[in-house]
């Protein structure tokens, strides 16, 4: 059996598929839910089998191209993933709309879109209507941020 980049994919969901399904035994359950059809563990067991199942078929599955070495623009990939990691911090900070702001705008520029304004012309849009979503339509609070709480706003 040779590794291929579909069971090599496969093996990894499987792992990650394990690894939830375990972590689904751990979610506490409330004094009488062993009655109930539908409990809070239910969705993720039934999540965690059917990746198991799904990522079993792929690294079963025949052929599939081989596994072989690639170049990457891996200094891209380095930045996106520092991008990220200063997102989360600029969270607490910045509060949701800023931050998602500036890294969406920032991360389409180390993608490759030179034009600062289109970057600008698809994050601002984008983390207001989603910030709204999430505040007025599912009433999720949001941190605004602790330079807008000392700022006091």
């Amino acid at each position: 059996m040779n590794i291929t980049k579909e069971r090599l994919g496969g093996l990894l969901f499987l792992l990650l598929s394990i690894a939830y399904g375990y972590y689904a035994t751990k979610i506490p359950g409330y004094p009488g839910d062993e009655y109930e059809p539908f409990t809070a563990s239910t969705l993720p067991y039934a999540l965690a089998g059917l990746g198991a199942l799904f990522s079993l078929l792929l690294v079963l599955s025949p052929g599939g191209e081989p596994l072989r070495r690639e170049s990457g623009d891996w200094r891209r990939v380095f930045i996106l993933l520092g991008l990220m990691v200063i997102y989360g911090l600029g969270l607490t900070w910045f509060g949701f709309v800023l931050s998602t702001i500036a890294f969406l705008t920032v991360g389409i520029r180390v993608l490759g879109e030179p034009s600062l304004r289109y970057g600008l012309m698809i994050s601002v849009p984008f983390s207001i209507g989603f910030w709204a979503l999430l505040t007025k339509g599912l009433n999720v609070y949001l941190e605004p941020g602790r330079l807008f709480t000392l700022l006091g706003f």
